[in-house]
């Protein structure tokens, strides 16, 4: 029986998340199923993927052909390093200790890296915060100003009419008590 790992969709429109599971290569990719060895949600960033390394590496090494999608996963997590590295070890290329030492630094490294990544991302979107903040700061400014230069003008015309209504009304209160002088 040929076995594939592939993933299997979940999920609603416009939003899927997969299961990684062994199958019969013959079952429909949501069909039936040998068994569930991890996750894969591409929704989030970065891609969040639970994988049970130890059954993955099982499956792998009594044959399982892995998808393209699911091959990319897999190298992601180590998986098909540790099974090459286990294969050296069949070959008599070195020992099993070897091998965990290697793969030990291959993660470490691996870990390095994604957390140098998580943090330019992360100190991107501040950055980026920070910009959107100054110009949001430099537009209400701007509207501040605005609105300051048109209660000014208001404020003038305001006086100007108040001005222009105290003139108008001594005129007029002479002009009335002057006949009854």
């Amino acid at each position: 029986m040929a076995t594939k790992i592939r993933l299997q969709r979940f999920g609603r429109k416009g939003y899927a998340f997969y299961q990684i599971v062994v199958a019969d290569s013959r079952a429909p990719r949501d069909g039936r199923f040998i068994e569930r060895v991890g996750s894969y949600n591409p929704n989030t960033n970065p891609a969040t993927i639970d994988l049970n390394f130890d059954r993955a590496l099982y499956w792998l090494q009594v044959g399982a052909q892995p998808t393209d999608t699911t091959r990319n996963i897999l190298s992601r997590e180590g998986v098909l390093l540790k099974k090459h590295l286990l294969e050296g070890v069949k070959k008599g290329a070195f020992d099993e200790a070897e091998v965990e030492t290697k793969f030990q630094t291959w993660l470490k490294t691996k870990q390095i890296a994604d957390q140098t990544q998580k943090d330019k991302e992360r100190e991107n979107d501040r950055a980026a915060s920070k910009a959107r903040l100054e110009a949001e700061k430099e537009v209400n400014k701007a509207k501040a100003q605005e609105v300051a230069k048109k209660k000014a003008e208001q404020n003038a015309a305001a006086q100007q009419q108040v001005a222009e209504t105290l003139a108008e009304t001594p005129a007029a209160e002479t002009a009335v008590e002057t006949p009854a002088e």
